[in-house]
């Protein structure tokens, strides 16, 4: 058997301002920004482990911004209080938000777009949920 740690797994996100949008979802997520593998590619560590990695594209393969059905989410603890609290310092630093705030079987919701028109759901529960 391989004593090799096993691969690690992240998440790709093209962005026009990649340093910028990485800032943005290392204060949103409260995690640190890491330099990549070049001067146009960050990365932030997401919680537990795995990457988000945030790149521009190269100008020979372009890809044009599009809403799909895929979205970053975000779980905090703390209920409507952290939600609110989230959701304001995410539109102080360039996200809109989509709809209101709302509260779901499975605790607080609220639907973004960040400051390049990607999809992100902020999720809150209580503490002891």
């Amino acid at each position: 058997m391989s004593s090799q740690p096993p691969p690690s797994v992240g998440l790709v996100l093209a962005a026009d301002e990649p340093a910028s949008l990485a800032r943005f979802y290392g204060v949103v997520s409260g995690a640190g920004v890491q330099p990549g593998l070049s001067q146009t590619h960050w990365r932030v560590p997401l919680p537990g482990s795995g990457w988000l990695e945030i790149y521009a594209p190269s100008r020979s393969r372009p890809l044009p911004r599009q809403r799909g059905r895929l979205a970053l989410a975000i779980h905090l603890l703390g209920g409507e209080l952290a939600l609110s609290t989230a959701v304001a310092r995410a539109q102080e630093h360039g996200a809109q938000l989509v709809e209101p705030t709302r509260q779901e079987p499975f605790g607080w919701e609220a639907w973004l777009n960040d400051p390049e028109g990607n999809a992100l759901l902020l999720i809150a529960r209580e503490a002891g949920e």
